[in-house]
């Protein structure tokens, strides 16, 4: 009888979990046999597993209407391909992958998170490296398609890749960051780099680094059980954050949805011919209104109807503001719509207002062969945020 009690109960909890409508996939970077990075006490591995397992466990608490799946939650070793596989094959909606830093200086420290991108500098370059070099331990590299993680030549492939989920992955990282500043944690910022984990999974995703075990200070806080858990609530409200507002998204998607429906109803329905009356000799027929012309918004407007985000690349910045005949300024038009702001001591000079990701990174390349330390900056209701 209680085996039979226990397989209902059972039967009930796997129908339960299969009801719930957002899947969070969170990844504990490397295990088993790969360490990740070493300190002198502390391993990687260890650190993400700790930092993972607390944050799925504040996700279960808190919501009911979200799966938390993990891509491991003992030490073992997974390939770098069976991570995505194991995201996609769940159909998850957000990708976590939690991981430490290194660094050969041992003054390096703070948290920075990754978006999936070509990296812009020698640091970033540098963590996506380490990060992929785990394929190496592998036995069958042919999954991985000829890519060599310590060739800079490979990371070509990263340079055209979907946008599908840019924005939202952008998003998660920018929540994350502001969280670890609001616990004292050093923000190194949001970033982009040639991740394959991040380049494989099919949903928006981050690889949040949570310090540097090779730090001595930051060793021993993040090796610290207690300080792992303030770290995953950290990254925990950042992702109650985003589930809001996937919850808001989702909701007005599904309205839209159900009034095109309610409209296309509408308009199948057979409706009963009209009788047309004829006009008496004494009443002239009214005369057909003009259809009155709908105006086309200016590209102004146009760039101020995408949720609130605008991508620009900002182009220098320099401590006087210029005149409209200066050179410099001169050249910034010759790409269109051109701004300058103050902030602090300096004036800086931004173009462009690209609707997507894509299109600034379109117009970055152009802007760069006259400014080469060009990059893009995302304009959000809540401020400025830099794309690294």
């Amino acid at each position: 009888m209680r085996r039979v009690v226990a397989a209902i109960i059972m039967a009930a909890m796997v129908a339960a979990a299969g009801a719930k409508d957002f899947v969070v996939v969170i990844d504990a970077g490397h295990g088993g046999n790969d360490p990740g990075a070493v300190g002198n006490k502390v391993l990687e591995k260890d650190v993400n597993l700790g930092v993972a397992l607390a944050l799925g466990k504040a996700i279960d608490d808190n919501f009911d209407d979200v799966k938390v799946v993990y891509t491991r939650t003992t030490d073992v070793f997974v390939t770098l391909q069976g991570r995505p596989a194991i995201a996609n094959k769940a159909n998850g909606d957000l990708f976590i992958s939690i991981h430490t830093n290194a660094c050969e200086s041992k003054a390096a420290f703070g948290t920075e998170t990754f978006t999936l991108g070509l990296a812009k500098t020698n640091a970033n370059f540098d963590v996506a490296k380490r990060e992929n070099s785990v394929m190496l331990l592998e036995n069958d590299k042919e999954v991985y398609k000829g890519f060599d993680p310590t060739s800079p030549d490979s990371y070509i492939m990263f340079e055209v890749m979907q946008s599908t989920y840019v924005d939202q992955s952008i998003m998660m990282a920018d929540l994350v960051e502001k969280e670890f500043t609001a616990m004292k944690r050093y923000d190194r910022g949001v970033r982009q780099a040639g991740f394959w984990v991040l380049h494989q999974v099919k949903m928006p995703s981050v690889l949040i680094e949570v310090g540097f075990v090779t730090n001595p200070t930051e060793e021993t806080y993040i090796g610290n059980k207690d300080n792992q858990k303030a770290l995953a609530n950290g990254i925990y409200r950042a992702f109650a954050k985003y589930k809001h507002e996937y919850d808001k998204r989702m909701k007005k998607e599904s309205s839209k949805e159900n009034n095109e429906q309610t409209k296309k109803e509408e308009t199948t329905k057979k409706e009963e011919p009209v009788k047309k009356e004829e006009p008496t000799k004494k009443e002239e027929p009214t005369k057909k209104e003009e259809p009155v012309k709908k105006e086309e918004p200016t590209k102004k407007e146009e760039a101020t109807q995408t949720n609130g985000t605008i991508y620009s690349v900002q182009c220098f910045a320099i401590g006087n503001k210029l005149n409209d005949t200066d050179q410099h300024v001169k050249n910034i038009k010759k790409f269109g719509t051109y701004k300058c702001t103050k902030e602090g001591k300096y004036y800086k000079y931004f173009c462009g207002d690209c609707k997507t990701y894509e299109e600034a990174r379109a117009l970055l390349k152009k802007v760069q062969t006259i400014y080469k330390d060009a990059f893009i900056v995302m304009f959000t209701d809540e401020g400025k945020k830099t794309v690294k």
